[in-house]
């Protein structure tokens, strides 16, 4: 029941965030609002908001698949110490991968999902897991570590806006969490995990002891092609600053006046989102 819990609220909040730029901008995971104004509530929120219905089916639908497992065995108070814990954890791990990038934002249950994801490959070692629309299946813990790997890609390169931080941090500690409540897990998966945890921590050494090795010469540089949700969110987010900041250095130099109606309407509109 907490698994729907979770998702109904989810619903609400996103739905919410839809219709309102501002509901939406006052509860994402933003840089320079948790680290200056101690907003820290944000850590927390922005795991209830999604960008588009798209987004928002998809995580819910993945969330949905993996959490009435990890409730029957472990019961609905450990289970979600396992989904706040992986929302917190892999935000924080966020925080401090772009503690020095103060426009960065961010919203999704991503983080929060991938410990539940990474929960059940720790419990349920014999796991397949499948795609949507694709007619095979591998194990599990082939699928954590192509993950693992792939986020370390997505940090490293800062190719785009997408919380591949979230996703990796979320993850481990949502498998940590779960060997730590159920031990006989390790035993029975140790090789397995140990494929999943030894790249992870390994990457997180070399971050904490060498802070250049995630330097680029050209961050944030989006490749052509496909976009995530949330590349699309901090890309269209960028687009409206700017905007903003064009209107309001055309008043600084012309004066109010100058704007024409539409100008002035966009002006309003973005106002509310800035």
């Amino acid at each position: 029941m907490i698994g729907i819990v979770i998702i109904v609220a989810n619903v609400i909040a996103s739905y919410l965030g839809f219709r309102d730029d501002v509901f939406l901008d006052k509860y994402s995971f933003r840089v320079d609002e948790i680290l200056v104004d101690k907003d820290y509530k944000r850590l927390v929120t922005l795991g209830f908001l999604h960008v588009s219905w798209a987004h928002l089916i998809f995580n819910m639908l993945t969330l949905y698949f993996f959490s009435s497992g990890i409730e029957a065995m472990l019961g609905e108070t450990k289970f979600l110490l396992i989904y706040l814990s992986s929302l917190i954890g892999g935000n924080l791990f966020a925080l401090f991968i772009h503690r020095n990038q103060s426009d960065y934002s961010s919203v999704g249950a991503s983080g929060a999902i991938s410990g539940i994801v990474f929960a059940s490959i720790a419990l349920f070692p014999g796991m397949q897991i499948g795609f949507f629309g694709l007619p095979f299946f591998i194990p599990s813990w082939v699928y954590g570590l192509l993950y693992v790997l792939y986020s370390i890609y997505g940090i490293k390169s800062q190719r785009d806006n997408t919380g591949h931080e979230a996703h990796l941090g979320g993850g481990l500690v949502g498998l940590l969490i779960a060997l730590a409540m159920v031990p006989s897990s390790l035993t029975r998966n140790y090789l397995h995990v140990l494929l999943i945890l030894i790249p992870s921590l390994v990457f997180i050494y070399l971050i904490i002891t060498r802070p250049e090795f995630l330097l680029v010469d050209k961050p944030f540089q989006k490749a052509k092609g496909f976009q995530t949700f949330e590349d699309k969110y901090n890309s269209e987010k960028r687009n409206k600053e700017k905007e903003l900041d064009k209107l309001l250095d055309k008043i600084g130099r012309k004066g109010m006046d100058s704007l024409t109606s539409k100008e002035k309407e966009k002006l309003k509109q973005l106002s509310k989102v800035k």
